[in-house]
């Protein structure tokens, strides 16, 4: 087993009845520290009252998480500054402990925010019946497919080590990671590094349909357009619609 995954083994962190003030702060510490990915959180933008009402006993450690992944700070590291794809790579690995599953997951995520909004997305990780299989009302989210687990796709685990990065990580790297194998549907690399993308399998002949919203496009005759393209044209096309303030609604594999 490598130091990486060693490091991301430990005992998840549980919130059990008459826990003690020790025990409720590195709860919250696990908190802040899995959802802000490791970021330092200063004192003044801590959720004092969330924290105060995780204490009381008003809120559980799910809803503690929904705010801080719904907070001002979380949005602004890891959503204002970010492209959407990267977003999501974020919020499936700070929510739900893994990196996305598949191309048809970044879709439905990128389809719920554009129609439902911010708050909504974030609700859907939450909310989802994985989440609570997981993780339930009172447990921290954790790196859970640094193992094997049932219903969760081997290549998933070289996905998450490569998001992870490494114990002191922090997620500043504003470009999706996995945009490629995952679109692609290859293997990833595994590759530990603090800020560099994942070194990829770049030899497919595929070829992809994206489905594209032009909200920054002033001359674009229709609102959505639909581009078949290939492997090797996919991350550059991409950033290109996100730079004219376009979106990608959907990536699919043409047969």
């Amino acid at each position: 087993m490598s130091t990486l995954t060693a490091a991301y083994i430990d005992s998840p962190s549980e919130l059990r009845p008459n826990a003690t003030e020790d025990d409720l702060q590195g709860v919250i510490r696990a908190a802040y520290r899995q959802v802000l990915g490791n970021v330092h959180v200063m004192d003044s933008q801590r959720l004092t009252s969330a924290e105060s009402m995780l204490r009381n006993g008003d809120i559980t450690v799910k809803e503690f998480i929904r705010r801080i992944a719904q907070s001002d700070l979380y949005q602004s590291l890891f959503f204002s500054n970010k492209s959407p794809y990267r977003s999501i790579e974020l919020n499936c690995k700070h929510l739900l402990g893994r990196a996305p599953l598949d191309q048809a997951e970044i879709s439905q995520h990128v389809q719920t925010y554009n129609e439902q909004g911010y708050e909504t997305d974030i609700d859907s990780y939450i909310d989802s019946a994985e989440y609570a299989d997981n993780f339930g009302d009172n447990t921290v989210p954790y790196p859970r497919s640094i193992r094997s687990q049932t219903g969760i796709k081997n290549v998933v685990y070289n996905r998450t080590l490569s998001l992870l990065g490494g114990y002191a990580t922090s997620d500043n790297s504003k470009e999706a990671q996995l945009i490629n194998t995952v679109a692609a549907n290859i293997p990833q690399k595994i590759k530990v590094a603090s800020s560099g993308k994942g070194s990829t399998y770049t030899n497919t002949s595929k070829r992809f349909r994206l489905t594209i919203l032009n909200l920054g496009l002033a001359n674009a005759r229709t609102k959505t357009t639909t581009v078949e393209i290939g492997y090797s044209q996919l991350s550059q096309k991409i950033q290109n619609v996100q730079r004219g303030g376009g979106k990608i609604l959907s990536i699919t594999e043409v047969n």
